[in-house]
């Protein structure tokens, strides 16, 4: 446990910006399964709203600094190739 008052205080700060970072992650990540959800299930026009709330989550993601814009960048192009195939 910190002892110091900066240390106490930076442990506050870093719990506060784990759940911040945790919240976004997980939104991005689930935005990504219903696509591959909707993707496996052929459902063509459902997929490409879905495809779009995801490009939002990792965006924002990235602004926050929750990820990496690489990662981000990643993410999106191999899903955009996944629904490319579904034709």
């Amino acid at each position: 446990m910190p002892i110091t008052r900066s240390a106490k205080k930076a442990l506050r700060s870093s719990l506060r910006k784990r759940e911040f970072n945790r919240t976004r992650k997980d939104k991005a990540t689930n935005a990504i399964k219903s696509v591959k959800k909707l993707i496996a299930e052929g459902k063509k026009k459902e997929v490409i709203s879905a495809f779009q709330a995801t490009q939002k989550a990792l965006d924002k993601a990235v602004k926050g600094g929750s990820l990496d814009k690489n990662t981000a960048s990643r993410k999106k192009s191999r899903l955009a190739r996944m629904i490319k195939k579904l034709g």
